[in-house]
């Protein structure tokens, strides 16, 4: 029996994770900013994985875990720029916009006409979403677009550091680079804070960590040495309607009816875009060996 169907299931409900750490990290930038979440992310997430993966030192080469390396800065990119543009823009339309990654990879992966076709669909979503909204911030629009470059440069690495590193070795070592690149914001965001503020921000910041980081980058990471680019790039389509559900029920974020209609062009532009390459990708596609034999993940 596939195991695709499977695969794909665990990267939808990663998806719903991440969106839902996300808007429940955003209910403390009154208290820490920004980028003070994005610094309790990654620790908790880099302390998580850690314990689960204990990566030995003694097994790791600097080929072996240089994608791993590579995957850490752009986890930082990626987190800031998105966080950045959700205090600014909003959680819904911040990912709708960062998603503009994912599909440009699908795109570059695509060579049918309707190529042409669906970046005509997401330019006009993009118009929709934005020109839409009076007194737009632009640095919002900008830092989502940095975050969506990222999203693209993640999945390339993902699906890197999942060949050279067994189990979610390579997820571990990205999240920790990552944690100790924002931990000078880590201590600005919690100085200061009174008692029972900093025991809320903390168990706010684990719960995004493992919502966010630790178990969703873990699905992509393994998915990501069996499944195709193209096809995985598809299954991200959930995350804009994902992430305007839970702007809305979490944050109290609704979208305009323009900006709804802008969220399915772009969405559907990328499943238009690599549907069919995807499914004959993946089924042409030989098994990619992961590097070194992955211990049980009790091991790891």
């Amino acid at each position: 029996m596939s195991r695709e169907p499977i695969a794909a299931a665990a990267v939808v409900g990663g998806a719903a994770s991440v969106q839902v750490g996300a808007a429940i990290g955003a209910t403390i930038f009154p208290l820490v900013g920004p980028g003070g979440v994005v610094a309790l992310r990654q620790a908790f997430a880099a302390i998580t994985l850690l314990a689960v993966a204990r990566p030995r030192p003694r097994d790791l080469t600097w080929r072996s875990v240089r994608p791993a390396l590579l995957l850490g800065l752009v986890l930082v990119t990626m987190n800031l720029g998105v966080y950045g543009a959700i205090d600014r823009i909003g959680l819904g339309l911040a990912v709708t916009l960062e998603f503009l990654g994912p599909l440009a990879l699908a795109l570059a992966g695509s060579r049918r006409r309707l190529d042409l076709l669906c970046a005509a669909m997401a330019g006009l979503g993009v118009v929709l979403l934005t020109g839409t909204v009076p007194g737009i911030d632009p640095v919002g629009v900008l830092l989502a677009l940095v975050a969506a470059a990222s999203w693209a440069a993640y999945i390339v690495l993902s699906r890197r550091a999942g060949r050279t590193l067994p189990g979610v070795q390579g997820t571990a070592l990205a999240s920790l680079l990552a944690a100790v690149l924002t931990s000078p914001l880590l201590v600005m965001a919690l100085v200061g804070l009174a008692p029972e503020q900093l025991l809320h921000v903390v168990v706010v910041g684990l719960a995004t960590g493992i919502l966010s980081s630790a178990i969703p980058y873990s699905i992509d990471l393994i998915v990501l040495r069996r499944m195709s680019q193209q096809l995985f790039s598809v299954l991200q389509s959930v995350q804009p309607a994902a992430a305007a559900l839970a702007g809305l029920v979490i944050l109290g974020q609704a979208l305009a009816a323009w900006q709804l209609v802008g969220l399915g062009l772009i969405s559907l532009g990328n499943v238009i875009a690599v549907s069919r390459p995807a499914r004959s990708a993946a089924a042409s596609e030989p098994p990619s060996a992961p590097g070194p034999s992955p211990r049980p993940i009790a091991d790891t």
